[in-house]
């Protein structure tokens, strides 16, 4: 009798032992954070208790890529020359980074977990590059860069559109970026005029740049696992860009790709719009003599008229009133000279876009306050959004 309890007690404790293990690795399987890979650990540093307690946030784009082909492969493709100096961003622990020492001149690499870089250089001393490595810990973008000769980096998808916009129009020239993007963000910046995909930030990276397609690269090849594909492209700064007042562009091209499906007429025939552009171009000292010319005619009117355009109607009852008609049959105009009124902006290359942008500009239509003094600090920003 006692040995059938003993035999019942024995496998019910080992049926409670079962059950908490496997809730705790369903626990673990479902932990928004994850566990730095001890077998990674043991393979690349010979005594580095701390990795023990090093997580890797998806909440903050810590995918760290491990595939050592691929790497290979983004390395190769990046063209670097033994005097060149690589600039990469979010380099985590390293994986990347020794690549590129081997092969470069220098590496100034931009982490701002401190977490990281402690592991980054510790890894990097133990191959003999330490000489070669800079490491500053600072947010990539609000960091200056140091000048460099190249990019190569595997971005934090949370920050992808901002980095590219700050590299592709910041103050430090370039001969390309190899980045490794979240495989979506990587089309829109591939799309052309017409493709579901072609959006504000195509436009404006097209504008001053070359994007080509290298690879896709599985999720798979992370740890830990996001939840998308990547793609790696290599973005190269054109010698020439055209002769356009950027900040006018981006204000521009952000009133257009609002709605990029929406005919131009449709969206600039708004009354919201045009009193957005009027009191824009009011501002503009280059728009003064034919606003008081404006003002002279809102003089004579005696008040009496209506006119209704596509279902805005416009009281002529004012002098305001009136100078918005007069600008809004002036925008008609200028779509309808250069037959962009029924286009949309979704179907138009960049040489269109400058073109419609210039006429619109030489009849006293603006859409960024002329008169304002240039921010030069958050150039790099302005196009980031699409």
């Amino acid at each position: 009798m006692n040995t059938q309890l003993k035999k019942r007690n024995l496998i019910q404790f080992y049926l409670i032992q079962s059950i908490l293990r496997q809730n705790s690795l369903r626990q673990l399987r479902t932990k928004p954070t994850h566990h730095y890979n001890d077998k990674y650990r043991t393979r690349n540093t010979k005594e580095d208790n701390q990795q023990d307690d090093l997580f890797l946030y998806k909440s903050k784009g810590q995918h760290l890529l491990t595939n050592q082909r691929i790497l290979d492969s983004i390395v190769r493709k990046s063209s670097i020359n033994p005097t060149d100096t690589v600039l990469e961003i979010g380099p985590g622990t390293g994986n990347l980074t020794l690549k590129l020492l081997d092969v470069a001149s220098k590496v100034v690499a931009v982490e701002i977990d401190k977490r990281m870089v402690g592991v980054l250089n510790k890894r990097v001393k133990e191959h003999g590059f330490e000489d070669k490595l800079s490491v500053l810990r600072e947010d990539a973008l609000k960091a200056e860069f140091p000048k460099f000769d190249l990019v190569v980096a595997n971005i934090p998808y949370g920050i992808s559109s901002p980095l590219v916009a700050k590299l592709v129009y910041g103050a430090n020239p370039f001969r390309s970026a190899t980045l490794l993007l979240q495989k979506e963000f990587a089309r829109r910046l591939l799309a052309k005029p017409g493709d579901s995909e072609f959006n504000r930030l195509a436009v404006n990276v097209k504008l001053v740049a070359d994007v080509e397609f290298v690879m896709n690269v599985s999720k798979r090849e992370f740890f830990p696992v996001p939840k998308v594909d990547s793609s790696v492209v290599i973005i190269r700064p054109k010698d020439r860009i055209p002769d356009v007042n950027l900040d006018e562009w981006w204000a521009f091209t952000k009133n257009c790709f609002g709605k990029k499906n929406k005919t131009l007429g449709a969206t600039f025939k708004q009354k919201k719009k045009v009193i957005e552009l009027f009191r824009l171009s009011k501002m503009t000292s280059s728009n003064e003599e034919e606003i008081n010319r404006n003002q002279y005619v809102c003089a004579d009117d005696d008040g009496d008229n209506e006119e209704e355009s596509d279902g805005e109607e416009y009281h002529s009852s004012s002098c305001a009133d009136r100078e918005l008609l007069l600008f809004k049959e002036k925008i008609i105009e200028v779509l309808k000279a250069g037959s962009f009124e029924d286009k949309r902006p979704s179907k138009l290359c960049n040489e269109e876009l400058l073109y419609l942008l210039s006429m619109l500009n030489q009849s006293g239509i603006y859409f960024h306050e002329q008169t304002k003094p240039r921010n030069v600090g958050n150039v790099a920003f302005a196009a980031a959004y699409s």
